[in-house]
């Protein structure tokens, strides 16, 4: 079901090289059909997101921004048990990202100046939000609260109707418990140029965040500058470091747990121990046949699974760190001693009671993470993800005469003479 590869120095790099290669390639028709979509939205506005929205969704949707009056009708009709998770995972969330608030500081020296910064929360952001059979309320959770957390003052989201032109009501569930402020129903490329312009019903955001498929990530990459987004999400990615000690009943369940996404997902299993990658893919076998994407499943694995099979742990952190996976795991004796060797993974799970599904659902880190090699310089969604910050300086007399001779030098140093020039006048006799 998944390859088995032993490293040689070549074999294993060729695979690795094939994942980036697939991550970064863009589709030039699906950029043209974007790119048309973009340009309709910025000049006929709704007109052109609804007719979008009939035409891809194949209904016009019950209502275009949902009342208030609907989300919690909604709330009432979910299970009570889904809305008490959905709650202490909310609860979850914001108690880990509310230890990453950054404050703003001033720092007033004796001489008169004071200089500082101010951190202040991002005036509106939209969130994107799959619908239909890919409708995720955890996805609005992660999104939500930390924007809520940094202090942004409007969360527009946006989430494609049902075939029958209604709301999911989970959704609508999740982004009352979330604090979402306003919620439209349109999804696709078409919603993202919406938010990014403003239409004369949904309001320009200042940055776009959430999940969505290849036309979604499309939009996002060509809006970026006219608006800012959160990162260019790629197919999902699970790496799992082994030793001997694993369980191959928990690493199958584990890798699964990322190819059932799409066939494009990635689950990679890297580990010392032969006779455990044996074990694993018989285990592959077993399970799944009893799950629901079963075919996803086999297609994902066979395609972009693999089980590499190295010589020690050092050799299997180095290829860790070389494809700088999504989503991490570390199945070994005493686990933590690897995690400050670990450079590069959007999130790390350690020991084998760390399944990747805590991080999707429930323990409070995010689930949104850079994919296809970024986490290399890209960092999970947090709160500093909705955040800006500004500088601020503060000169009395006293200090600008002192350091007047030196600020024109330097001025001088690079030519320009009108920066001189502006502390000169200030200094002078």
């Amino acid at each position: 079901m998944i390859k088995i590869v032993k490293t040689d120095g070549k074999t294993e790099k060729d695979f690795l090289m094939s994942l980036k290669a697939r991550s970064s390639e863009v589709d030039k028709k699906v950029t043209a059909i974007v790119g048309d979509i973009i340009d309709n939205v910025k000049q006929r506005g709704d007109a052109a997101v609804l007719e979008y929205t009939e035409k891809f969704d194949g209904k016009l949707p019950l209502y275009y921004e949902v009342p208030t009056s609907v989300v919690d009708e909604a709330v009432s009709q979910c299970d009570d048990a889904l809305i008490q998770s959905l709650t202490k995972a909310a609860n979850n969330i914001a108690d880990f990202h509310k230890r990453q608030v950054q404050q703003s500081f001033m720092d007033a020296k004796q001489d008169g100046s004071v200089l500082g910064q101010t951190v202040r929360g991002l005036q509106r952001v939209g969130i994107y939000v799959p619908g239909g059979t890919a409708a995720y309320p955890s996805s609005v959770l992660m999104n939500a609260i930390p924007a809520k957390i940094a202090g942004v003052e409007e969360i527009v989201m946006v989430t494609p109707p049902l075939k029958d032109g209604t709301p999911n009501k989970n959704i609508l569930a999740a982004a009352k418990i979330a604090g979402v402020d306003k919620i439209f129903m349109c999804g696709g490329a078409q919603a993202v140029a919406a938010l990014a312009y403003g239409t004369e019903k949904m309001p320009k955001v200042d940055k776009i965040v959430g999940p969505g498929n290849i036309f979604v990530a499309t939009a996002k990459r060509m809006l970026y500058g006219v608006v800012d987004i959160d990162m260019i999400a790629g197919p999902s990615e699970i790496l799992i470091i082994a030793d001997s000690t694993a369980n191959p009943k928990f690493l199958a369940a584990d890798l699964m747990s990322q190819a059932e996404h799409d066939m494009l997902a990635s689950a990679i299993l890297i580990t010392t121990d032969e006779k455990l990658a044996q074990q694993t893919n018989e285990q592959l076998k077993i399970q799944s046949a009893k799950l629901s994407r079963c075919d996803i499943i086999k297609k994902s694995l066979e395609d972009y699974g693999a089980v590499v099979v190295c010589n020690n742990m050092d050799e299997a952190v180095e290829l860790a760190n070389e494809l700088a996976p999504e989503h991490l795991e570390v199945c070994a004796d005493n686990p933590m001693q690897y995690l400050n060797r670990l450079k590069n993974a959007g999130s790390i799970f350690l020991g084998n009671n760390s399944p990747e599904p805590l991080g999707d659902y429930f323990a409070g880190p995010n689930h949104v993470l850079p994919t296809g090699g970024t986490s290399r310089f890209f960092s999970p969604l947090s709160v500093d993800s909705f955040i800006k910050k500004t500088q601020f300086i503060y000169y009395s007399e006293k200090a600008l005469q002192r350091d007047a001779e030196d600020i024109i030098r330097l001025a001088n140093t690079e030519g320009l003479t009108a920066h001189a020039n502006s502390i000169i006048v200030r200094t002078e006799d």
